[in-house]
């Protein structure tokens, strides 16, 4: 069984909520979800995967976390090339620009990001969310063969 790492960062628990719903996604799909806090995950186990979810809510002015999901993200560039990503996170004001940043970042590190854009929930994500992020995972899953 092909397991598939979905690695977030959560403050209040929403994108932590949506992280698992796409690890449903994943065995939902018959693959195995490794779901997990970023700091859990070593860049090391995404180099070798040919695809992988992460997840991090809009920070300050919607950026991503700085202090342990932005250096995670920035080493993830250098080896994004040919990868299959899928992105997720809550947010609270703005209207998703961090997202859009992010996909834009990764894919121009070479990185395929799934659906060309991320999933968004504003604040904790509602059934209709998070079966977006379960179809994410799924799609996920199918990307991996």
């Amino acid at each position: 069984m092909s397991r598939i790492i979905v690695a977030y960062w959560t403050q209040s628990g929403s994108t932590q909520a949506m992280a698992e719903a796409v690890g449903e996604g994943i065995a939902r799909a018959g693959k195995e979800a490794d779901v997990r806090f970023v700091t859990e995950v070593s860049a090391q186990e995404l180099k070798g995967a040919a695809c992988f979810a992460l997840g991090c809510p809009a920070m300050g002015a919607e950026v991503l976390e700085e202090t342990e999901m932005e250096p995670f993200v920035a080493e993830a560039e250098g080896f994004a090339a040919g990868k299959t990503i899928a992105l997720f996170g809550s947010y609270g004001w703005g209207d998703g620009q961090w997202m859009r940043d992010w996909v834009d970042r990764m894919s121009a590190a070479g990185a395929v990001v799934l659906n060309g854009e991320g999933v968004i929930c504003q604040y904790a994500p509602d059934e209709n969310g998070l079966e977006e992020c379960r179809r994410l995972g799924e799609q996920l899953a199918a990307s991996a063969g």
